[in-house]
């Protein structure tokens, strides 16, 4: 299981909502099955619907657009 806190402390260099929304979508590739969201991101950009946001991508992972 993938924590979110987890993911923001152990990557500092993520700035933005959406290079964590990178992280967690390679989270998702890299073979974890769950995400839970125990803290609030803390980023300017950060959405109010953020929790939805972080599912569908951790759901769909990685897109090669």
């Amino acid at each position: 299981m993938a924590q979110l806190s987890d993911l923001i402390i152990g990557h500092p260099e993520v700035t933005t909502f959406n290079e964590l929304l990178e992280l967690v979508k390679h989270a998702a590739e890299s073979g974890q099955m769950f995400l839970e969201f125990d803290v609030k991101p803390d980023y300017r950009d950060t959405p109010r619907n953020w929790q939805w946001v972080l599912e569908s991508a951790f759901t769909r992972g990685i897109s090669y657009d």
